[in-house]
């Protein structure tokens, strides 16, 4: 496993994986202390769970943009793997700590000039954090507080269900052809069972991304609400969906999603294979090059 203290190929079948998720109790009454409300943190990542709920919070703090390097990746799944293995939490919501960004997706400097180990590592990497948090047992909200292009815009798709502030400036998609690489095909499949075949398709090709109002409009996102509102709408949601029966709603998200996470899992190497051989192309490290010093521009 690329990941320390992590098993290997962590596919878990998501009604077997482990004991079904049971309610944490009714709420403390008025007057008495709630219960706790636990923290680990990460350099990247900061977890707060609150056993009254049996909600986390995972919250991405890695500026300026909350890419996702090998680190804040590796940080990722072990925080999720310890939210999976706690009998207290039975579902996340994933927000950001930085102001006007979710995630920008994929770290570009992980992909340029580096070796073909490097490459292997950072997208057995990438396929892992997919993997974990698409057939998680828990139930999963995206409160998108900020752009979230790309790889940001997969961990949004991943989850059960997704909220983003409504403001226009906030754009979201999979804009792998801008940069002049291919989103591959996990990638896709998740964006087409979000949002269907033809908008996925013109999507894709022309490496959109859309403004908040947009991704609404055709799916991408599930509600949009003011920027106050985010967090008690997100909390708002999660209380429904955890108002099911568990082992219900585990065994009908598995019959689900299970055919799509199969297929990367029977073409995990393959796929490997196929980045390292496509990302290392001289043509595609000019194109990643000319797109790293256009962003330089910008900043300066």
């Amino acid at each position: 496993s690329v990941f320390p203290g992590v098993l290997p190929l962590c596919h878990w079948p998501l009604a077997w994986g482990r004991a079904t998720r049971q309610p944490c109790g009714p709420l403390q009454p008025l007057g008495l202390p709630l219960a706790p409300c636990r923290a680990f943190s990460n350099n990247k990542i900061l977890v707060e769970l609150d056993e009254s709920s049996g909600v986390a919070t995972m919250k991405f703090k890695s500026p300026p943009v909350n890419s996702l390097n090998l680190d804040f990746l590796t940080e990722f799944c072990i925080s999720l793997e310890k939210l999976e293995n706690d009998r207290a939490c039975r579902g996340v919501i994933f927000t950001s700590a930085v102001p006007k960004i979710f995630s920008s997706g994929l770290d570009i400097t992980e992909m340029c000039g580096k070796s073909t180990e490097h490459y292997a590592e950072f997208w057995r990497a990438v396929q892992e954090m997919w993997l974990r948090l698409y057939s998680s047992n828990m139930v999963t909200i995206a409160a998108i507080n900020g752009s979230s292009p790309a790889g940001g815009c997969l961990v949004a798709l991943s989850c059960d269900y997704r909220i983003m502030v409504e403001n226009p400036k906030f754009s979201i998609g999979l804009n792998e052809a801008q940069l002049g690489i291919v989103a591959p095909f996990w990638f896709k499949d998740t964006f087409v069972n979000t949002v269907g075949h033809r908008v996925a398709e013109r999507s894709l090709q022309l490496g959109s991304l859309h403004p908040a109002p947009e991704a609404h409009r055709f799916g991408l996102v599930d509600e949009l609400v003011p920027e106050e509102k985010l967090q008690e709408k997100a909390a708002a949601v999660m209380a429904q969906w955890l108002a099911l029966p568990d082992h219900a709603r585990q065994l009908t998200k598995s019959m689900m999603r299970k055919a799509v996470s199969d297929r990367l899992v029977a073409h995990r190497e393959e796929d490997v294979q196929n980045f390292i051989s496509f990302i290392s192309k001289e043509s595609i490290q000019k194109s990643l090059r000319m797109y790293m010093e256009m962003l330089k521009k910008k900043k300066s």
